[in-house]
């Protein structure tokens, strides 16, 4: 019933496409090797200290991150657009157009908790205060962190450049 002739088709159909991906893995190592290894014939630096010269002077190697000011000050308005989109399932730009969340037109400078119609957690009225383009990043950040309580139920935006780009986009919209 089982024949060597099968046998030799069944180890020839597995092996063969074995031996062609060997063979093409190996052909394009060789073809686009960069030469990076430590290998024969690669040369390698060392550094060879000399008395009596300068030692060369290290960058900081902490850079200063910049302000939320200067990230809002240089924000994309249109990168703000896009990432806006993680938005727009909850949110809508139209003045008194309420959907999962309160709409958000004219919302940098309103006071917090006052979009008309929406019904707001007890903790976002708590929270009280003016959305200011730092309580907003600050907000968007983790919402949950910031007012424990919400209904937004968003992860947040860890990128800085992210809420700037947003806020500056929002500032456009009303207001």
């Amino acid at each position: 019933m089982f024949n060597t002739m099968t046998l030799v088709k069944v180890v020839g159909g597995i092996g063969a496409p074995l031996l062609i991906f060997l063979f093409g893995n190996w052909a394009a190592t060789v073809l686009f090797s960069t030469g990076g290894g430590h290998g024969e014939g690669n040369m390698q630096a060392y550094s060879v200290e000399v008395e009596g010269a300068a030692a060369p002077a290290k960058e900081e190697a902490a850079t200063e991150e910049p302000t939320f000011e200067d990230l809002l000050a240089a924000a994309d308005v249109a990168k703000g657009e896009k990432t806006f989109g993680k938005c727009k399932a909850c949110h809508k730009l139209e003045e008194g157009a309420n959907a999962t969340g309160p709409y958000l037109y004219g919302v940098v400078g309103r006071d917090v908790a006052t979009a008309e119609g929406f019904s707001y957690s007890s903790a976002m009225q708590e929270h009280g205060g003016q959305w200011t383009p730092e309580r907003i990043s600050e907000f968007l950040t983790k919402p949950k962190d910031v007012v424990p309580g919400t209904k937004m139920s968003f992860a947040g935006l860890k990128k800085a450049t992210d809420r700037a780009n947003v806020i500056a986009y929002l500032a456009t919209i009303g207001g």
